[in-house]
C-alpha cells in the first residue's frame, strides 16, 4: 500500500514516516544485459553468466548502478504525489552496495523519509533513506540517501 500526498503541506507532514516497502522485483539476466549496453559496462561478472560461474560470486551479478537505477521506479510504488507542478531528482548523500545482487535474485525497496523542509521557489527538499533488500539476505545491497525536490 502506498502513501498518498497532496500537495507541499502534506509532504512536509510526511517527515519520520516510514513508507514501508514494494513488492519484489527479479533481477533478470536481460535487464543486466540491457543496462550494460545502456552504460557500456561490460565486465563479465555482469554479462558472462559462464565465465561468471567461475568467478568469486557464483555466477552474474547485477551492476551496483543498476540496483541504485532501479530505487527511482520503486519509489514512485511507495509515494503518490499529487497537486504539484514538478519534481526533481536533486541527487544523493551517500550509497553504498554492501552486498552484490545475484541475477535472478528479487529486491524490494523499503523507504523512509529523513526529513522535508521548505525551499525558495515555492518548493519543498526531500532527504529519504532507502534501503534494497534481497529476498532471503539478511544484509542490504543498498542503502542510499536520494534527495528530491518538488515544486507547487
Amino acid at each position: 500500500m502506498s502513501t498518498e500526498a497532496n500537495g507541499l503541506e502534506e509532504l512536509l507532514a510526511l517527515t519520520g514516516r516510514d513508507l514501508g516497502r514494494t513488492d519484489w522485483l527479479e533481477i533478470t539476466q536481460e535487464r543486466v544485459n540491457t543496462f550494460a549496453d545502456a552504460t557500456d559496462d561490460h565486465q563479465w561478472i555482469h554479462t558472462d553468466p559462464q565465465r561468471a560461474k567461475e568467478g568469486p560470486f557464483g555466477g552474474p551479478i547485477a551492476h551496483g548502478y543498476l540496483t541504485l537505477s532501479l530505487i527511482i521506479p520503486l519509489f514512485g510504488d511507495l509515494l503518490h504525489i499529487g497537486g504539484i507542478s514538478m519534481s526533481v531528482n536533486y541527487g544523493l548523500e551517500k550509497v553504498r552496495f554492501p552486498s552484490p545482487v545475484p541475477v535472478g535474485a528479487k529486491i524490494r525497496l523499503h523507504g523512509v523519509v529523513d526529513s522535508v523542509e521548505e525551499i525558495k521557489g515555492n518548493g519543498v527538499q526531500m532527504l529519504l533513506n532507502f534501503t534494497v533488500e534481497a529476498e532471503g539476505n539478511a544484509k542490504p545491497v543498498c542503502v542510499a540517501q536520494a534527495v528530491y525536490r518538488h515544486y507547487a
